[in-house]
């Protein structure tokens, strides 16, 4: 049986304790990430790395990936918590070293650079994509459309 998005978010949201890195919604930046340094009940304190203290709901925080590099991961399955706050980080540290395209398993998510990156586009990126095995190069739609071809 498969547990539903809220159930799993409760198993998490239960373990989160004084320490624990946590991710928590924020009216002006969508998310900010902060560390736990009080529970009481089901409220717990966060101090946020803007330097801002939060009190907020247990069941609202989702924890934060200390093993994920500052860079980003090119597939999102290699992420210890695939949850919203997570994924956007993520693809936000990718955008910010113009790595538009990331993997999620075999689905290639692509955010839109606004601006011309034609060497992204040319004959020897598809050849180098062409024959490889989906993950052994970056993330590239050329990879999508040769494993298709192949299939």
């Amino acid at each position: 049986m498969i547990e539903s998005n809220s159930t799993c978010h409760q198993t998490v949201s239960a373990s989160i304790a004084v320490g624990s890195h946590v991710w928590l919604e924020d009216s002006e930046v969508s998310w900010i990430d902060g560390e736990v340094v009080e529970v009481k009940g089901k409220k717990i304190k966060v101090i946020c790395t803007s330097g801002k203290t939060v009190v907020a709901a247990v069941a609202s925080v989702y924890p934060k990936d200390l093993d994920a590099p500052s860079y980003g991961v090119d597939d999102m399955t290699k992420l210890a918590y695939l949850h919203e706050p997570g994924v956007l980080h993520n693809l936000r540290c990718r955008y910010d070293m113009n790595e538009i395209y990331t993997y999620t398993g075999s689905i290639l998510i692509a955010v839109n650079p606004f601006q011309r990156l034609p060497h992204l586009y040319n004959n020897h990126m598809m050849e180098q994509y062409t024959g490889k095995a989906l993950g052994e190069l970056s993330p590239h739609p050329f990879a999508i459309a040769d494993t298709a071809y192949r299939q």
